[in-house]
């Protein structure tokens, strides 16, 4: 018998109204390692600087050698710039900061 999988919903800052339900053990934990690696305020870390963060942090189990992880990277940080956690500064490159 297969083992039921919890879902949540992801948001995305780009496409509002629009929601999917994704793996909550996986979303929990990149939003774990994103918010870990997020600095508070400006000026914030550059994207490839957060990957580079969160990519030591995300569990083995969920994350086999990073596998899929900047997938998930770019999912919930768009889930979190839609709920108004974090923000991006319009700046090349880019770069996010909590609030």
């Amino acid at each position: 018998m297969s083992k039921s999988v919890e879902r949540v919903e992801m948001r995305s800052i780009t496409s509002p109204g629009f929601a999917q339900q994704v793996d909550k053990a996986k979303y929990d934990a990149m939003k774990d390692a994103l918010l870990r690696s997020v600095p508070k305020g400006k000026p914030g870390l550059t994207v490839a600087e957060v990957k580079e963060g969160v990519l030591a942090l995300l569990p083995d189990d969920l994350f086999p050698g990073g596998a899929k992880a900047g997938w998930w990277l770019k999912g919930v940080q768009l889930d979190l710039e839609a709920r108004g956690v974090i923000a991006r500064e319009n700046v090349k490159p880019l770069r996010l900061h909590r609030l």
